[in-house]
């Protein structure tokens, strides 16, 4: 079978076959059938239109609301539409319009009535979220920039109508603000910098409810806190800026730029400006505690002022922290001899709190005060006071010029509602040459200090060893002092000793006295017996004889006692001549020396006529003459009664 054949009998196939493969077309064609996706919107574009009043759409449109020709308001939404012939109707199918998190739509309308003079944006007005073009239209809707965005989110948006472009969200972070600049609303009130507040905006999100509240373009005296907002950023730019700080020991003096002119709340004692009440234009009674503050930089300033005390340095090299004396330097000043030299001051101050807008509001900063009132004061003084004394003296009288500068300074900033702590006179540097004759007396006097430190220093060390040796002497004055003790005790018992022997020989030579006197007196007894006997034996046996022994014995004693006499005499006047004492201790040495008397006498000698109860020299010396003859009469009579026959 040939081709034509099959095609004769199976024709009906290849029709069916064309249907399925081109129905979409062929509905499109004949019966104007219209398949919107879901994901999809149809923009409709009508061709031409043949008969009725609204063939052509109104001058300055573009978009049909009434069935014109041209690009269509209403659009299809997904489904299946008849009757859009294509030869009459464009479909174009255009995918939602998607906003995603964390971003914005900014719609630009196409089409619409136009801005009134003045006006930037179009105002809101009911719509669909501009999904209804349509409504948009019908009910006045502005060309142009639109105050209404759009929200994350999908929208049908006939993009013939509007043109939507995507936008981040307005994000303030932690510890910033927002200061908010409106493109659009009123102009602002003559005299004022910023618009008025205006409430109910939320945050200038609703943008046509600040706006139809009255709202002014320009500087807004709103801000807005840290976090995401959905603001037009064609409606109002917003500058992120950090918080206000103050510091710790410090208070924010106010200054407003804006708002209504206020009372001054100081009274008359105060001229220098006015401080106004919380609210007003002018610098606030009430300062800001330490803290952070949301604080519009444009309409209100806050002047830091510190509340603790403040150091202000007049010295090149040194500055503090807070910077206020960074521009201060070192004073120079001319004493009365005209010597230049310079000096470094340091100023303490303390400003009350509750005095602080009042410096502000004389002075407008604190750097102000430093400029117009500490530097020229300060600086003056010293000037002054330096040309009332010369070099020398400046600086032997710095304390008092110091005590003087603390008094003058405190009564001048108290006109100026600041407390003068204290004022400091730092280095004082003379000139060269003057501080070189300065030196050299310094140091001349320094040596002469010197010198007597050590010359006292050699005193305290001659004290010190003398006290040393002292000590080291004290072990032997001690031990000597407990001799002299000892040996003072020792005499003293050797003086009761020699006192007792003394008593005792006493005794003992008064004993043998009266023993001796006793033998004499026994002896005597015996020789007057021996001598009777004998002499009645002589008398008898040799009558004759006795004549002549008679005088022998006359003769005899004769002789004696003229030496006795002799001896006497001579003893006297060698008593006289030594005296009694001396000569006794003579005599008494002689004996010793001898070996023929004892070391204590049986009989003391005196040459004091015995007052004492000693013998006188002659009658001791007979008396020792004696007992030495005592002693030899027993030996004579052993001899004879050994020896008769020698008698």
């Amino acid at each position: 079978m040939n081709l034509s054949a099959l095609l004769s009998h199976y024709w009906w196939v290849l029709l069916i076959l064309f249907a399925l493969i081109f129905y979409k077309f062929i509905l499109r064609v004949f019966f104007g059938m219209v398949i919107v996706p879901e994901n999809r919107i149809g923009l409709v574009t009508k061709k031409f239109v043949l008969v009725g009043a609204n063939r052509e759409l109104p001058d300055g449109r573009i978009i049909a609301t009434k069935g014109e020709a041209g690009f269509q308001a209403k659009t299809l939404a997904p489904g299946l539409y008849w009757g859009m012939w294509p030869w009459q109707y464009g479909v174009d199918m255009q995918s939602f319009t998607v906003i995603p998190e964390g971003k914005i739509g900014l719609v630009l309308s196409n089409d619409g009535a136009e801005l009134p003079t003045g006006n930037i944006l179009g105002r809101k007005v009911p719509s669909d979220n501009f999904q209804d073009t349509e409504s948009f239209l019908n009910n006045g809707g502005q060309k142009g920039r639109q105050t209404h965005l759009l929200t994350p989110g999908t929208y049908r948006i006939n993009t013939f109508a509007f043109t939507v472009t995507i936008a981040d969200m307005s994000v303030i972070h932690e510890n910033m603000l927002g200061i908010v600049t409106s493109l659009d609303g009123a102009p602002i009130t003559a005299g004022q910098i910023a618009g008025k507040d205006v409430a109910g905006h939320n945050n200038f999100q609703d943008i046509d409810t600040f706006l139809v509240n009255g709202g002014n373009r320009g500087l807004q005296p709103q801000i807005v806190l840290a976090g995401s907002y959905y603001i037009n950023p064609w409606a109002v730019q917003v500058e992120e800026i950090p918080m206000t700080d103050v510091p710790i020991g410090n208070v924010g003096v106010v200054i407003s730029y804006i708002g209504e002119d206020g009372t001054d709340v100081t009274g008359d004692s105060f001229k220098h400006g006015n401080i106004v009440a919380k609210g007003y234009r002018g610098v606030w009674m009430e300062p800001l505690g330490p803290g952070k503050y949301p604080v519009n930089k444009y309409t209100t300033k806050i002047e830091l002022v510190p509340t603790t005390n403040l150091v202000l340095n007049w010295a090149n090299a040194r500055s503090e922290a807070h910077a206020l004396d960074k521009n201060l330097s070192t004073i120079t000043v001319r004493s009365k001899d005209g010597f230049p030299f310079n000096l470094d001051v340091a100023q303490i101050i303390h400003i009350p709190a509750n005095e602080a807008p009042k410096v502000i509001a004389r002075f407008g900063s604190m750097n102000n005060l430093v400029s117009q009132v500490l530097e020229p004061t300060i600086g003056n003084y010293f000037r002054n006071s330096a040309q009332d004394s010369d070099v020398i003296s400046f600086l032997s009288t710095r304390k008092e010029r110091q005590q003087a500068a603390r008094e003058h300074i405190r009564e001048v900033l108290d006109e100026y509602n600041v407390n003068a702590v204290d004022t400091l006179i730092g280095d004082i540097v003379p000139p060269e040459a003057l501080m070189k004759t300065l030196t050299d007396r310094k140091i001349a006097e320094e040596e002469q200090k010197t010198y007597q430190t050590q010359k006292m220093a050699q005193e305290q060390r001659q004290g010190m060893e003398k006290e040393t040796a002292i000590a080291d002497m004290q072990k032997e004055i001690v031990k000597a002092q407990q001799s002299v003790e000892i040996s003072q005790r020792t005499a003293d018992a050797t003086v009761k000793k020699a006192e007792g022997d003394a008593t005792s020989l006493k005794l003992q030579v008064n004993a043998e006295a009266e023993a001796t006197k006793m033998r004499a007196n026994a002896e005597a007894e015996a020789t007057r017996a021996r001598a009777a006997a004998q002499a009645e034996a002589t008398r008898l046996n040799a009558s004759a004889d006795a004549e002549k022994i008679s005088k022998t014995g006359v003769a005899e004693a004769e002789k004696i006692m003229a030496i006795g006499k002799s001896t006497a005499e001579a003893y006297e006047l060698q008593v006289k001549a030594m005296g009694g004492d001396n000569f006794t201790r003579f005599k008494i040495t002689e004996e010793i020396g001898k070996g023929h008397i004892k070391i204590i006498p049986d009989l003391i000698v005196s040459g004091n006529n015995g007052s004492d109860g000693s013998l006188s020299g002659l009658m001791g010396l007979q008396l020792l003459q004696m007992l030495q003859e005592k002693k030899k009469e027993p030996e004579n009579t052993r001899q004879e009664l050994q020896h008769p026959e020698q008698n």
